[in-house]
């Protein structure tokens, strides 16, 4: 077939596509452009070497399918949200949970230390007004000495169970 000089809506007519997709085979094959005397592209093409069969139309199926997917993402949004949750919770109750055994023992070492306040302060009520006789004296330092002690041992006992890490 002859070299024929067409306008790009000639072309799209023949190849029977748009004159948009037209000018991309054109441009692909660096066909000779110029310009005619009303301003219109011209492209010199010959249509034997120019094989083309026009696509079918696209389905709209793919477009159709796209609200379902959204529903789908959503619906997993919805799913990931809500383990999130369920995460958030545990977390919050074990932090509860070790919150509570640290104020539990800090009461308990709290009232040890005020049973052995209220002894050391007795210790030495029972000292000074023992004090006027020897004996009594020597009586007093040693129940001072046992109480410090204990006091020594409660000390030592609390360092074996160490409190809880602290929160980060």
């Amino acid at each position: 077939m002859p070299i024929e000089t067409l306008t790009y809506v000639a072309l799209a007519a023949r190849l029977k596509i748009s004159p948009v997709a037209a000018r991309s085979p054109a441009k692909r094959r660096h066909l000779p452009r110029s310009l005619s005397d009303n301003g219109n592209a011209l492209v010199c093409v010959d249509l034997a070497e120019m094989p083309h069969t026009p696509r079918r139309p696209r389905s709209r199926q793919a477009g159709d399918a796209l609200p379902t997917k959204i529903v789908m993402l959503q619906a997993e949004i919805a799913r990931l949200e809500a383990t999130a949750a369920a995460h958030r919770a545990d977390f919050e109750r074990e932090r509860a949970d070790r919150l509570m055994a640290e104020v539990l023992r800090a009461t308990a070492e709290a009232t040890a230390a005020k049973e052995m306040t209220a002894r050391l302060e007795g210790s030495l009520r029972a000292g000074v007004q023992a004090s006027g006789a020897i004996e009594s004296h020597g009586q007093a330092a040693s129940r001072l000495g046992d109480l410090v002690a204990d006091l020594v041992k409660a000390d030592r006992k609390a360092c074996r169970f160490p409190s809880l890490p602290p929160q980060s």
